[in-house]
């Protein structure tokens, strides 16, 4: 029996609950087996927390990409050269002869240490996309190919990551967006300016309060939403596919979300 079709709304409601099941069964597993990570390592050590979101990536790939595109999930096979490093792992690849089309990054901020965490998902979001970017501009992703970088970083809206957080600078003041900025706001500047200074074609960020069953989840802003990030994804992948000529025209199947509106119709397989 082929799954129930549903439009984007109640589909990215899934994935939130979904990342939520994923974390406590990870934590709970690990307590019944005795060997538990410190901190929040246990409920995110499986590497599956964030696998609804990749399918409803891969769900807009197969509908926009040219035909004949790879997509590539398996750790095995999500492995890029880099110019600074040997090779980086990512967590979605689309492929297509030989070019890469499309490479993705999806994260989690989850308390209690937020400022820690924060600090390391900046420092990981921009060398990865600095070390790509040299990268491509070596030829190392393939003849020709320009591209797309996504990010996602999805953060436990708490208390923690609501309340303004003080900077400390003995010798220069800071940039004064980040004074008195929370760690939600600090995560949305810098996918704000990653995507400004073209680190990433899109970055996005979503908030979700820890709740496995109401999949309940904010938008700092449209421009950082999860809905942006797939539609300039499949604006870029309709662009590619006029440019190899698969179709004389992109069809309502193809066409970018923000053009067909797809996102509001019953365009996804429903998970539950």
């Amino acid at each position: 029996m082929k799954p129930q079709r549903i439009g984007f709304e109640p589909r990215l409601r899934q994935a939130v609950r979904a990342f939520w099941t994923s974390r406590s069964s990870a934590t709970a597993k690990q307590l019944a087996s005795g060997r538990v990570d410190q901190g929040n390592r246990s409920a995110v050590t499986s590497g599956k927390t964030l696998d609804s979101f990749r399918t409803m990536i891969a769900e807009g790939v197969k509908r926009n990409g040219p035909a004949g595109v790879e997509i590539h999930r398996d750790k095995s096979m999500v492995v890029l050269p880099g110019f600074f490093r040997p090779t980086k792992q990512w967590d979605l690849l689309v492929v297509h002869e030989g070019r890469l089309l499309a490479a993705l990054e999806l994260k989690s901020l989850c308390g209690p240490s937020f400022g820690y965490n924060a600090n390391n998902r900046c420092e990981e979001a921009l060398g990865s996309a600095y070390d790509f970017r040299k990268a491509q501009s070596e030829g190392l992703f393939g003849p020709g190919a320009a591209p797309f970088l996504g990010y996602f970083i999805l953060i436990e809206d708490d208390v923690g990551s609501r309340e303004t957080v003080t900077t400390r600078s003995p010798h220069f003041p800071t940039d004064p967006g980040f004074q008195g900025a929370s760690y939600q706001r600090r995560m949305h500047l810098m996918c704000e300016r990653m995507v400004q200074h073209q680190l990433y074609a899109s970055a996005s960020v979503l908030c979700a309060p820890k709740s496995s069953t109401t999949g309940d989840y904010t938008n700092l802003s449209a421009r950082t939403s999860f809905r942006q990030l797939l539609t300039r994804l499949a604006s870029h992948l309709a662009s590619e596919t006029e440019v190899e000529k698969i179709a004389d025209t992109v069809n309502e199947a193809q066409a970018p979300y923000g053009e067909s509106g797809l996102l509001n119709d019953e365009c996804y397989d429903s998970e539950e």
